[in-house]
């Protein structure tokens, strides 16, 4: 490839300052195709993508060549460590997995067997995925792992089993009752994302200019990359728990539906799938993937961090710090 219309690979293909740029970038690498590719074709894509940056890609490679490797490698490997993500936690599969296990909350939620259940089945799939898409800097022992599952699936619980018996019971409407699981899931996130990430909050990460040069560290910046996270999340979850659940009521009293009661199921797992599928890349493109936290939050509430900066950095402190905020 000429070296005229070389590029660096490491970066999105659109402009990161704007929400266009960034759904394009999210909807490339989140295609719910790409789970499907075989590890041959991917350790392959892995293969070019590095030969790219070192300069040592072959001389035919072509353009659509080198898009389709980045698409490949930055959907499947881990940013940090470069070791390939297990499938099932990867973001290109949220749309499989997260149609499947939301339809089936969705579907089943008026026995509190099933409410149980299928909590536990999502509790232990977001679980795997905030594994997979882990800062590779700030590992987790096993027994904190075990903890934060614990804990998200407990409150996911709690928020279930307390809004099917306490607020259900005191709205008579049957709608009411389908929105359980979407209060659960959004009680679970804000427990699940944060206990995951424990050890950025607690040693803070490194922040840099806008050069990329590490300047220091931060406890403030985790915390807001966290809320964002989770923002995100929900975000990304709540047409398909909440709109489908509306449209299913008013659907289910049609006598055509009530003829095909064993279609339901597949219906909403259909539906789920169509909201993800969109929802995905929307929800992480909301917020820059790189963040930026002002110096002056730091100097306000991080003294000592803050002095840190002012001596990595000579004096000259940026207005502002970076930080890559996590999927």
């Amino acid at each position: 490839m000429a070296t005229e219309h070389r590029i660096d690979i490491t970066k999105p293909l659109w402009d990161q300052n704007t929400f266009t740029g960034r759904f394009k970038h999210f909807w490339l690498i989140t295609n719910p195709v790409l789970s499907l590719a075989s590890e041959k074709e991917l350790y392959a894509a892995k293969d070019l993508y590095i030969k790219y940056q070192q300069n040592k890609e072959p001389p035919n490679t072509k353009w659509e060549d080198l898009v389709r490797a980045k698409q490949l490698y930055e959907s499947a490997f881990h940013p940090d460590s470069g070791e390939l993500q297990n499938v099932f936690g990867r973001m290109s599969f949220q749309m499989p997995g997260g149609c499947l296990i939301t339809g089936a909350m969705l579907q089943w939620y008026k026995t509190t067997t099933a409410v149980v259940f299928w909590q536990w089945v999502n509790q232990s799939f977001n679980a795997l995925v905030n594994y997979t898409n882990r800062n590779a800097n700030s590992p987790l022992t096993t027994t904190q792992m075990g903890v934060a599952y614990v804990a998200a699936t407990t409150s996911s619980l709690a928020a279930a089993l307390t809004f099917k018996f306490g607020v259900q019971k005191r709205v008579k409407n049957p709608i009411v009752a389908r929105f359980v699981p979407f209060v659960a899931v959004a009680t679970a996130n804000w427990v699940n994302i944060p206990l995951m990430r424990q050890n950025e909050i607690k040693y803070g990460l490194e922040v840099t200019d806008e050069h990329g040069k590490v300047v220091g560290r931060s406890q403030l910046a985790p915390m807001k990359g966290i809320a964002q996270v989770v923002t995100s999340r929900i975000i990304m979850c709540a047409p398909g728990m909440l709109l489908l659940p509306v449209i299913m009521e008013q659907l289910e009293k049609k006598e055509w539906m009530k003829r095909m009661k064993w279609a339901h199921a597949g219906i909403q797992i259909a539906g789920v799938g169509v909201f993800l599928t969109f929802m995905v890349p929307l929800a992480c493109a909301v917020f820059p993937q790189r963040c930026k936290l002002a110096t002056d939050t730091i100097k306000k509430y991080e003294k000592e961090n803050y002095d840190q900066i002012v001596m990595n950095t000579g004096g000259n402190v940026p207005e502002y710090v970076y930080f890559n905020k996590g999927l």
